[in-house]
């Protein structure tokens, strides 16, 4: 609300496109992924109707088909997500669609398209198929809607070019016909529907009046957690720098797990002492380290570019750099690291990554769901295929990934392997029995190499294993058991 120069309330513009569009009752979902899906079925069981929005091109068709069959087309364990879907389609409160032109039928649009790297040289997001989604909405925005970015980009990206987007194809001015917010997902692969429940919600609009309209868009998914609003750069920077900070964790986790390995000490026994180590000032938790896997490497660079065009500059040491970008290339280290222990492995036993078949279990970024962002995998196998080595891949959730094939077999996966190296925490991988691992190997002294810590090192060990595990410097140069 302003007020005039006598003092009496007048609505604002928007407002009162609001009041006379009354409350949100359709919503339209633009990206049907792990953040997309589960959100339009929320909004689905809490509004009359949701449109849920999919490019087609051949290799996401299947995704409409399966959605409107009442059936997830996510892999891997969700709970609670395949049963949601199914109760929405059979109440006819959700439709997945092509057509973006059902967005003219929508109060509120939420566009969950992702952002990755135009290429891991670059270091810079593919903002393409995002730039596409906005066009898409603005050719069909109507006055009076809420559009609402949820992909992670970089601050100043709201305000900036998708305010200028929804412009310039519909004519509409945003913060005055339209409300224009951010509200970075809160998705998280393996408990998609708990998370985006129960984690409270940044909010941010581009004015107070967006702010609000997002707001009545995402409170009624809650249940434990909260709305926390705000501006929608300080939307757009939370986001990232929530993502930035549990960098830092894991490069401190990762950091100590090589020291502890260069002084033989057991970085898991370090951990639960700096986690015992409580007092007023100081909640201590120590990340466990790994083989990789977090799924926003890109989040350290957003402040880099988004405060370049920034006045004055920010005040730094002069020839620091980054804390945070440094802590992203020691994580980016980390299945560089993997190889190193392959190769120490193999090497104990007179051999060569070279001349190895190596069985590479886990492709997924994190355990047990179908996630293969920025999958550590990925650089682990292009490094041993480089040095000519055979790699057989299994993941119980990944069929295919730009063209590596991906078993389902672990059986055949782990016939004849010289060396076998843990990426992923599946709960398959923790069960895996040393005596029948090493008879599919048909050697006496296979290398298993643990970057999750999800194996038993004395029991790999005492059947004759060559063991190797991050940070596990106290079993890392163990004798060789006959």
């Amino acid at each position: 609300m302003v007020y005039n120069i006598s003092g009496r309330v007048v609505m604002s513009k928007l407002r009162e496109i609001f009041r006379k569009r009354g409350p949100i009752r359709k919503v339209g979902v633009v990206g049907m992924g792990y953040a997309g899906i589960p959100s339009a079925a929320l909004f689905a069981d809490k509004f009359d109707f949701v449109w849920g929005l999919q490019q087609d091109p051949r290799s996401s068709r299947y995704k409409i088909e399966m959605l409107n069959k009442g059936q997830s087309p996510l892999k891997g364990e969700e709970p609670g997500l395949a049963e949601l879907i199914q109760k929405v389609r059979t109440e006819g409160k959700f439709e997945c669609t092509s057509d973006f032109s059902k967005i003219r039928e929508v109060d509120a649009v939420t566009v969950a398209i992702q952002t990755p790297f135009k290429d891991s040289a670059i270091l810079e997001p593919d903002i393409g198929a995002l730039e596409e989604g906005l066009r898409q909405i603005g050719r069909n925005l109507r006055r009076g809607m809420l559009v609402v970015l949820e992909s992670t980009i970089t601050p100043g990206t709201t305000k900036g070019m998708a305010a200028g987007i929804l412009h310039d194809e519909s004519g509409l001015a945003p913060g005055k016909d339209f409300a224009l917010a951010h509200a970075p997902e809160k998705a998280m692969a393996g408990r998609l529907i708990q998370t985006i429940q129960e984690h409270d919600r940044i909010v941010g609009g581009i004015n107070r009046e967006s702010t609000e309209r997002a707001v009545e868009l995402y409170e009624p998914v809650l249940t434990t957690g909260k709305i926390i609003a705000m501006d929608s750069n300080a939307a757009e920077v939370t986001k990232v720098a929530g993502d930035m900070f549990r960098d830092l964790q894991i490069v401190a986790a990762n950091q100590l797990a090589l020291y502890c390995e260069a002084m033989r000490v057991n970085v898991y026994d370090v951990s639960a002492g700096i986690n015992n180590l409580k007092c007023e000032e100081t909640t201590r938790a120590a990340l466990y380290p790994g083989a990789g896997g977090h799924c926003s490497t890109k989040d350290a660079y957003h402040p880099e570019r988004g405060s370049m065009p920034a006045e004055p500059k920010p005040d730094n040491p002069l020839d620091t750099g980054s804390l945070y970008v440094l802590a992203r290339r020691i994580n980016d280290f980390m299945p560089a690291h993997m190889y190193n222990l392959t190769a120490s492995g193999l090497s104990r036993l007179g051999k060569r990554v070279e001349y190895s078949r190596i069985a590479l279990l886990g492709w997924d970024s994190i355990n047990n769901p179908d996630d293969t962002m920025s999958t550590p995998a990925a650089q682990y196998y292009n490094m041993l295929t480089k040095k000519g080595a055979k790699v057989t891949i299994h993941d119980p959730y990944v069929s295919g990934y730009n063209g590596v094939k991906i078993s389902k077999n672990l059986v055949d996966c782990l016939k004849g392997a010289s060396a076998v190296a843990i990426l992923t925490g599946h709960s398959q991988y923790q069960a895996l029995k040393p005596r029948k691992i090493k008879k599919l190997t048909g050697l006496q002294h296979p290398v298993i190499v643990d970057g999750k810590n999800v194996i038993d090192p004395d029991a790999f060990i005492n059947e004759g294993f060559v063991y190797l595990g991050i940070g596990r410097g106290d079993k890392n140069h163990h004798d060789i058991s006959n």
